[in-house]
């Protein structure tokens, strides 16, 4: 049985590794000791026990602190050794005490809510534009929640007795705005910072060591990298975690092992995979924003692979031209992906707010892949050229457009 993965910490490090060897060996230390060179997928609900006893203590022990039960396995709501190294490996990567794995994002998004409201702080400050459905779920307040929508510089003044939680993505989705994190934490004094790290992944930027108490990822993006695995995590202080494990074994928000094992192999080409879409990414901004038919290319300062650009042009016949680009929501995959926020990844969100927010109707989100580049371009090219049935009128290239070329926005 591969115990020794269980414990957040059970693999120890000695001395300070850089970031390109623990994505490749965090999580996997102790299988060498094992006789292993693969991590062990572990697919068990649940553990055989004939202490009884002992297994009531450990099950005290989890309710009043979350902390993961010592020793073997007890069932699989509870933890499981391979979603654990996992867990681990992020960890490491952000530089954090702990994380905890959840189903999807948005489970682990609900999970950080439901632990402030269970302390009586229900109220959330958050900055604008998030991710579609953290915006709805907040809100709609589904989870009985309140928000204060704010900018940056109106946190402090946003913050009440009851406020549990600042929330901010940077780069943001869709529009890929930066938001001065370290600022921002300074802002939220005692309040815990929650920052959206899913864009620029810990590669970029390690947003706990800018004052952030819990660190978000859809790892169905960047983390799984390959767009076959559904999965969140939060990365945070081992108190915080404690509280996320109780949540989620209550509510039954548990990441699958074949999850976490996909996920833990998509770490050790995180490093590889991030930088060369990222190049990729600010070689197409760069054109993109040369181009008469795009009006502004937003392409963060950090770097990245994903570029959202506004065209003059009609974008629905953007995302009917492509060919090599693949045209759905999501991102983060080695492949390239092309999408038109206002009608998918934030339709949810109210008309008026994400126009407030920047995310307006002519704009879209493309997560660059690693393709070759020139052949990224030409696809780009003939789709910001397509002429659909029925638009002929539309005329992409008129003098008007032509003189109305912007520069890159950053």
């Amino acid at each position: 049985m591969d115990t020794a993965s269980m414990g957040a910490h059970a693999d120890v490090r000695t001395a300070p590794r850089a970031l390109a060897t623990e994505a490749v060996h965090a999580g996997r230390d102790d299988l060498a000791r094992q006789g292993l060179h693969a991590p062990p997928i572990d697919l068990s609900t649940t553990y055989p026990s004939y202490d009884s006893r002992g297994e009531a203590a450990r099950i005290d022990a989890f309710a009043a602190t979350g902390t993961e039960p010592d020793g073997p396995p007890v069932y699989g709501r509870l933890g499981n050794p391979t979603v654990a190294r996992f867990e681990t490996a992020l960890a490491r990567l952000e530089g954090t005490e702990a994380a905890v794995a959840f189903a999807s994002g948005m489970a682990a998004l609900s999970a950080v809510l439901l632990v402030r409201a269970s302390m009586g702080l229900r109220h959330v400050v958050a900055v604008r534009p998030l991710y579609g459905c953290s915006d709805h779920l907040l809100t709609a307040g589904l989870l009985g929640s309140e928000v204060t929508w704010t900018d940056p510089a109106g946190i402090a003044e946003a913050l009440r007795a009851d406020t549990g939680l600042v929330i901010v993505e940077s780069p943001a989705n869709p529009t890929l705005a930066e938001v001065d994190l370290r600022a921002v934490a300074h802002a939220c004094g005692s309040v815990p910072l929650l920052v959206d790290n899913t864009f620029a992944t810990p590669v970029l930027q390690r947003p706990a060591e800018q004052g952030a108490r819990l660190v978000l990822h859809s790892a169905t993006k960047y983390l799984g990298g390959h767009g076959d695995v559904l999965a969140g995590v939060l990365a945070c202080d081992e108190e915080f975690a404690g509280r996320l494990r109780q949540v989620r074994f209550a509510t039954g928000g548990v990441l699958h092992p074949l999850a976490g094992y996909l996920l833990l192999r998509g770490l050790s080409t995180l490093p590889v995979r991030v930088r060369a879409a990222s190049a990729n990414a600010a070689e197409l901004a760069r054109r993109l924003a040369a181009d008469p038919r795009v009006a502004h290319v937003h392409y963060p300062r950090v770097g990245g692979a994903m570029v959202s650009f506004e065209i003059h042009g009609d974008p629905h016949e953007v995302i009917g031209g492509v060919r090599l680009i693949t045209p759905a929501v999501s991102l983060g995959s080695v492949d390239t992906l092309i999408q038109h926020p206002a009608s998918i990844s934030h339709r949810i969100v109210d008309a008026d707010d994400r126009r407030g927010a920047g995310v307006s109707d002519r704009l879209l989100r493309m997560s660059v892949g690693l393709e070759d580049v020139e052949d990224l371009w030409s696809d780009l090219d003939q789709a910001l050229s397509f002429r659909g049935a029925g638009n002929c009128a539309n005329n992409h290239n008129s003098p008007a457009l032509a003189d109305a070329q912007l520069p890159l926005r950053r």
